[in-house]
């Protein structure tokens, strides 16, 4: 498994699809997965240490899991089947349940959790940038992101439940 890091939500143009960027902690390979503007938001929130009046459905489920100690160690993106990427929370005890990546990584992101992707994952939907400066380096993966599609990722939906 490969740590990442959430870079952040941008919005691909034309469509206005979110896109969830993770890149590699100790490589150069970025990871878009297309998510819904729900989860963008919620992920953005969590990233810019929002706090709502009310807990967000997240943050209840951040709160739930604290309460009655159940915590989250880690999430893992391990499988992409048809478009569709496929992650597990990853409890202390070793127990997993499966989630939508935008949502695992929503809550990892409130409890501080880290994200690892297998290196299949890696291997499929990847994107290689060479190492430059940071700044360059996202303007680049915008200007990829400006012209690339889900299809090429050999998925039909943008969305389909990720």
């Amino acid at each position: 498994m490969i740590d990442v890091e959430v870079v952040g939500v941008r919005v691909e143009m034309p469509s206005n699809q979110p896109v969830l960027l993770l890149r590699e902690r100790s490589g150069t390979r970025f990871l878009p997965i297309w998510i819904g503007a729900v989860e963008a938001t919620a992920i953005a929130f969590a990233q810019q240490d929002v706090e709502p009046p009310r807990p967000l459905t997240h943050d209840l489920l951040c709160q739930v899991l604290a309460t009655f100690e159940h915590p989250i160690t880690a999430v893992h993106i391990d499988r992409l089947d048809e478009g569709v990427f496929y992650a597990n929370l990853v409890f202390a005890d070793g127990m997993t349940i499966s989630a939508r990546p935008s949502d695992a990584i929503a809550i990892a992101l409130r409890v501080g959790a880290p994200t690892l992707v297998s290196e299949e994952v890696f291997d499929t939907a990847g994107v290689e940038t060479p190492e430059v400066e940071e700044e360059v380096e996202v303007e680049a993966f915008r200007e990829f992101l400006d012209n690339v599609s889900p299809e090429d990722f050999g998925g039909e939906d943008p969305y389909r439940g990720n």
